[in-house]
Formats: structure tokens, sequence, C-alpha cells
């Protein structure tokens, strides 16, 4: 079945919002252990950016293997 690329657009951002949480929460834990301290407002921003940049990727990869099905 051909998926769409809105709903290519619609996976990609559940998958990434999903995805925030997780990074946001692992960076809150992980950073310390490395000596680096930053603060929730940070770590939030740090996330936002890592987000955009992942729902690009994966809008990009999604794209890219629905042409190579069509091919």
């Amino acid at each position: 079945m051909k998926q769409s690329r809105l709903m290519s657009l619609v996976e990609s951002v559940a998958n990434v919002i999903v995805g925030y949480g997780v990074a946001v929460v692992t960076q809150i834990l992980i950073f310390p252990v490395f000596g680096l301290h930053t603060t929730l407002a940070q770590n939030l921003k740090m996330g936002a950016v890592f987000t955009v940049v992942s729902i690009a990727r994966s809008y990009v990869l999604r794209r890219l293997f629905e042409r190579l099905r069509r091919a």
C-alpha cells in the first residue's frame, strides 16, 4: 500500500514527538555522568533542535524509500 507524502510527514512527526520526550529525559540523566550540567530549559531547547533535524531526516528517508519501491 502506498503511503502519501502527508501521511509520511504525520508518521515522522508522531515518531519524533515520542522520541523528544525520551531524548530530554535521557539528556537529564546522562549529561551529568559526563560532567555536563544543563538546566531544564537548555535540555528542552537542545531536544527541540534535534527534533527538527530528526523530522526532516525521517521524512527524507521515507520519501527516498518510497521512490525506490516504485522504481
